[in-house]
């Protein structure tokens, strides 16, 4: 399952934006949002197609894909020192496969700043900095296990010594590890440090419903921070945490007038979920029948015995091939029969890329 970590400042709605994902979870039998600990809820990814599909067959049950969210607890400036208990909250985020980072978004006197200003790319500063430096020390500690292998000769010690060493140099310039300029192999030798930024970042910036919002004050800061985050190889979403919350609580058919009530057009949690996709890569496919209909969350690129795996590790090896179809065309025709008569159920072998909405039946041995 994907888990993610929110991390941020002190007070920029983190833990509202928890509280609004969690609360509105996909109902499931198999994914009900759990509270694994006060700050960790399993929530199921909301996919209209696969509504659609359970229409469709008549599933007894529908299955989302699920996402864990973690929220940690406010990072500061000299977190990766201890400050705030720093230590114990990025070892938290260590376990996760990407970081959702919350940036405020807004002016609002009432709502104190821990850094006394409003500028959102020197918030994702600090919070960079501190996961750097977090991860230089990593790094450093690393190295130093290595020197005695690296002596005696082992080739092995001096390849990983080598990828150590290009990181050391990029965090010292102020980098990231993903722009550390590591090749695959070299990230591999590194892999099980579970660097905090060798992990993808989608930027969330939290506004607030009538209240002053930087895309909207047109003086400077907004750019500043999409600018960053572009030079980071980033994405981003706009949200309103505490509106997606209390639209948790309106009955779906009038959630709609709300948001045009409010100014909010989109639906910020869904927006945030395809962004958090986006970030890592992803993809869903879907298998249908009378029993579910369920979403699967693979890698984009991953051919079909990939994605079988998926469902079942048995699938990886013994697959044989698998009947495809995209979502809409079934759907267009009305049943697998008529799909089939018009020759739109394709049989694909191993090496075929699975794209994102296909509906899929695997056959293994």
């Amino acid at each position: 399952m994907l888990k993610i970590g929110i991390v941020g400042l002190p007070n920029v709605g983190k833990s509202t934006l928890f509280n609004a994902l969690t609360k509105a979870s996909v109902p499931a039998e198999n994914y009900p949002f759990c509270t694994i600990d006060p700050s960790v809820g399993v929530v199921g990814v909301p996919d209209a197609r696969l509504g659609a599909l359970t229409e469709f067959s008549k599933s007894e049950k529908t299955i989302p894909a699920a996402i864990e969210f973690v929220d940690i607890a406010g990072l500061v400036k000299g977190a990766a020192e201890g400050e705030g208990l720093g230590n114990q909250f990025l070892a938290n985020i260590r376990e996760t496969d990407a970081i959702l980072q919350v940036v405020r978004f807004f002016d609002d006197s009432n709502i104190l700043h821990v850094e006394k200003e409003i500028e959102p790319y020197k918030d994702i500063e600090i919070i960079n900095l501190e996961l750097a430096l977090a991860d230089a020390e990593q790094v450093r500690k690393r190295r130093d296990k290595l020197v005695r292998d690296v002596k005696t000769g082992s080739k092995e010690a001096a390849a990983e010594d080598a990828a150590l060493t290009k990181l050391a140099q990029g965090f010292a310039a102020g980098k990231l590890a993903l722009h550390a300029g590591l090749t695959d192999e070299e990230k591999k030798l590194v892999s099980t440090l579970n660097l905090l930024t060798m992990k993808p970042i989608l930027y969330a910036f939290n506004k607030k419903s009538g209240g002053h919002n930087l895309d909207e004050l047109a003086d400077g800061r907004a750019e500043r921070a999409f600018e960053l985050i572009k030079s980071l190889g980033g994405r981003y979403v706009l949200l309103d945490a505490v509106t997606e919350r209390e639209l948790n609580d309106v009955a779906d058919d009038d959630r709609d007038s709300f948001r045009q009530e409010l100014g909010v057009s989109e639906d910020g949690l869904a927006g945030l979920i395809r962004g958090a996709y986006e970030t890592l890569g992803l993809i869903s496919f879907f298998t249908t029948g009378a029993d579910e209909t369920r979403a699967w969350t693979i890698p984009r690129g991953s051919t079909a015995p990939v994605a079988g795996a998926a469902i079942h590790n048995d699938f990886l090896d013994k697959f044989i091939r698998a009947e495809v179809i995209e979502w809409q065309k079934l759907l267009e025709l009305g049943s697998y029969v008529a799909a089939r008569e018009k020759g739109l159920v394709r049989t694909e072998g191993k090496e075929y890329v699975v794209s994102d909405g296909d509906v899929m039946v695997f056959l293994h041995g």
